[in-house]
């Protein structure tokens, strides 16, 4: 009795299941949680809360299109209807997402998912119609009512388009953005800071850190543009085609109408899919999206790298910048202290290019014929990137961006004693001699500016000219 009371027992066409029995979700979400007991996460909650939108639009259309008044199995009144909607939508606001156990590493189309979807919007539409979850009859059906004009072919991936698009353009760009201005505000800050350049891990010839950092915006400026260009790629909803993209058992309209809805309450340009046989067999705009995404991560490994490489030392690195001490960076060194967000971040980053592997190769060998077959992980690994990308970003610009400090002093010395001055006397003296400078220079220890005098190159105003780290930062006319 005890047993009984704590489960309750749903029926689909392999016959009858034992569910929890205060769970929304019905027999073929059961058997999938049975069937993957694999890495214990559960299907991200973005793609949960697009496929409650996607549901919410479905009943919406075919609310207006009559379909729910002219079925034969069972007709819909319009308050049903409306509790469908409702459910769809509490589904879409995250409110019962714990009824949602399925492991991402299910059914590669995403079918376990999608029904999960319809049956606790189901059982949720009959409880909102006074009907208690062990009813043996329900008014609401998660196939003939909630799934209908649909199929897990076109739902799923509609809801991992949405999901993602929603997810880069609410959480990554908004934070790409901040970085790059953070970073052309410090560019500013920074503009009168001398400094010498660094090609090959070797000296090059000066500039300023505001230039230097003025790279670093634009490259996040740049991953901003790129995410965009991922939201592009995602703006094709296959949903309308059904089964195998031909559209069966829905109306001409729906998927039109239902990527319009969509459009409508996401603020995104969604638009039915131009072709529903490409939407449905490929899998192309994930991989892009993706693949943009892969970009992005390069930019942010590069300019997190090269912030760990100036504020490294403090005193026998570059120290040009200092970042804020966090945490003690050793068990054995005392004092140290590391750039432990830098490498997260480029741990994060790391994780993205091996997530992009990830959905590229799903997208060439998992789609055959009509049918991409390994979606599911696609969605979780752009939704993890998107998610360590932005949560990574957002900590490193409020603990990092905005509270490091130039070492202008560090800078400047660096400047006057970088063989790398040897380049400003090339005009004067020519290439050869002005490299036996600079050797000799290295091999006496000597500043180029000391040696310069000790063997009267020029004149002395005419090589403090010559010299003047000032005048190699931007080319002249003359």
């Amino acid at each position: 009795m005890e047993v009984m009371s704590r489960y309750r027992i749903e029926r689909d066409s392999l016959g009858e299941v034992a569910v929890p029995a205060h769970a929304y979700y019905g027999a073929q979400t059961q058997r999938a949680v049975l069937n993957f007991p694999l890495s214990g996460q559960p299907m991200p909650a973005e793609i949960v809360h697009a496929l409650g939108l996607i549901k919410w639009a479905a009943a919406s259309v075919n609310l207006q299109l009559g379909r729910f008044a002219q079925l034969k199995v069972r007709p819909l009144s319009d308050r049903e209807v409306e509790a469908i909607r409702q459910a769809a939508w509490e589904v879409y606001e995250g409110k019962w997402d714990d009824h949602f156990p399925v492991d991402i590493y299910q059914t590669g189309s995403g079918t376990s998912t999608n029904m999960n979807a319809n049956e606790v919007i189901a059982n949720r539409a009959s409880e909102l119609l006074g009907f208690d979850l062990a009813a043996e009859q329900k008014p609401i059906h998660p196939n003939d009512h909630v799934n209908l004009g649909q199929s897990s072919n076109d739902v799923f991936p509609t809801a991992l388009h949405i999901a993602v698009a929603i997810s880069i353009s609410r959480d990554l760009i908004p934070v790409l953005e901040k970085a790059a201005k953070i970073l052309y505000r410090r560019s500013q800050e920074w503009s009168d800071i001398i400094k010498i350049g660094r090609t090959h891990l070797n000296d090059a010839t000066a500039m300023t850190l505001g230039q230097e950092v003025s790279g670093w915006a634009r490259a996040m400026e740049l991953a901003s543009a790129r995410a965009g260009k991922a939201v592009e790629a995602l703006r094709e909803l296959p949903i309308g085609g059904t089964a195998v993209g031909t559209g069966i058992n829905t109306h001409p309209e729906f998927g039109c109408r239902v990527a319009a809805l969509i459009a409508e309450k996401t603020g995104l340009p969604f638009v039915e899919a131009a072709n529903h046989f490409e939407a449905n067999s490929q899998r192309d705009g994930l991989v892009e999206a993706s693949g943009q995404l892969r970009a992005v991560a390069v930019s942010v490994f590069h300019v997190v790298n090269n912030i760990r490489w100036l504020s490294s030392g403090p005193r026998c690195g570059f120290n040009e910048i200092s970042l804020p001490k966090l945490q003690p960076g050793s068990s054995i060194m005392p004092g140290k202290v590391n750039p432990v967000l830098c490498e997260s971040l480029m741990q994060i980053a790391a994780r993205a290019i091996g997530n992009d592997s990830t959905v590229a190769f799903c997208g060439a060998v998992g789609g055959q014929f009509q049918l991409n077959v390994l979606m599911p992980v696609m969605g979780a690994c752009l939704l993890e990137n998107i998610r360590l990308l932005a949560n990574g970003l957002r900590v490193f610009c409020e603990r990092y961006l905005e509270l490091m400090t130039a070492n202008k002093d560090v800078c400047q010395a660096n400047v006057e004693k970088s063989l790398a001055l040897a380049t400003a006397l090339t005009p004067w003296v020519g290439y050869e001699k002005a490299a036996a400078l600079a050797q000799e220079a290295f091999a006496r220890g000597l500043t180029i500016r000391e040696l310069s005098r000790e063997k009267k190159i020029l004149p002395e105003d005419e090589l403090d000219r010559a010299l003047d780290p000032w005048r190699m930062i931007r080319p002249e006319s003359s």
